[in-house]
């Protein structure tokens, strides 16, 4: 009998439900919300408030999409941990109503995992590979930043994080700084793509073992804005390209440099890319190269399991099934959860 999961992510400001069967996705649906975009960043209040309005609609399609109905589904799988407390609890308290009411398993998830295991998504139409155990994954988004060895999708292991900001915070806060609207990453991206990556140098942090650090990156940006735009005010707006190449460049060559390293130490040649960051085309694109020039095997999600989404949590929640990896209706949703 097949195995089919409904998966719910409600972690930050994407509403999303997706379902899986049999470790297939056959439906991916996401609600964004796009009022944060006046605020500069997520008001966790109006976050709630919308995943509220959103969550019955997105199961909803779902289904629609998957062709299925409520009675088909096994299994709920929700995000327990990190994110926003107020969002966590709306995607969560939906997903134990669904699970008591049919009087079917719970599947709590932590969010991070489920970006890892992105890597082992496929669809109904796709005959895409994925990676074998072990592998290294490189999981970067806007709150983590970490090297995760995972040697079975129950058995993961992190070797190297940030210390303080995550890449993704660097990212955001060097578009603030340079007066990109919000969310800046993506736009750094894209002007990054005419600019020169060598025209301004940013320092890398010397932090020993597989750790990051991209405090002191913010800063030296920000004073070197701040420098330059006293002698030219128009320094940003002429030069703006340049700068977002540069910065990404430093961003993308500290998080492979780490990467390498952690490969040489573990011997492993098989290495992921997941989290909202790795749809950043700099550094898929670098990433890519790099695993071609060391004889790595590379692998990356689609983009739209990149950023937030439900699938990861579906095909997460169906390996925990095998697992009869169960959640009472008692658990309880975490801000910051560890693994």
């Amino acid at each position: 009998m097949a195995i089919t999961i409904l998966g719910i992510e409600s972690s930050c400001d994407e509403t999303a439900a997706s379902v899986c069967i049999d470790g297939k996705i056959f439906s991916n649906i996401i609600a964004s919300q796009d009022i944060h975009a006046r605020y500069g960043g997520v008001v966790p209040e109006l976050a709630s408030r919308a995943h509220m309005q959103n969550i019955l609609p997105v199961v909803d399609q779902a289904l629609i999409k998957a062709g299925l109905s409520l009675s088909d589904i096994q299994a709920i799988a929700f995000t327990r941990s990190p994110g926003l407390i107020g969002s966590l609890l709306v995607g969560a308290q939906f997903a134990k109503s669904l699970a008591f009411s049919m009087g079917i398993p719970l599947i709590a998830v932590h969010h991070m995992q489920a970006h890892v295991l992105a890597n082992l998504i496929s669809e109904t139409d796709s005959v895409k590979s994925v990676p074998g155990f072990p592998f290294l994954c490189l999981t970067v988004s806007g709150g983590h930043t970490q090297i995760v060895v995972c040697r079975s999708p129950s058995h993961m292991e992190v070797i190297g994080e940030t210390l303080d900001d995550a890449a993704g915070e660097a990212f955001d806060k060097s578009a603030k700084l340079l007066g990109l609207p919000y969310p800046g990453g993506p736009l750094i991206d894209r002007f990054a793509s005419s600019g020169n990556a060598s025209r301004f140098h940013f320092p890398e942090p010397r932090i020993p073992g597989l750790n990051f650090s991209f405090s002191g990156l913010k800063t030296s940006i920000l004073y070197f804005i701040q420098n330059e735009t006293e002698k030219n005010p128009e320094f940003v707006e002429k030069n703006l390209a340049d700068i977002c190449a540069s910065i990404q460049g430093r961003i993308v060559s500290i998080l492979l440099n780490k990467l390498k390293k952690a490969s040489a130490l573990t011997g492993i040649k098989n290495i992921c890319l997941a989290g909202g960051v790795a749809a950043n085309k700099g550094l898929r694109k670098a990433f890519e190269e790099t695993g071609s020039s060391l004889g790595w095997k590379t692998f990356i999600p689609k983009m739209e399991y990149c950023t937030d989404n439900a699938a990861m949590i579906a095909v997460t929640g169906y390996y925990k099934f095998l697992d009869q990896s169960f959640s009472p209706l008692s658990v309880t949703v975490s801000a910051r959860a560890d693994w």
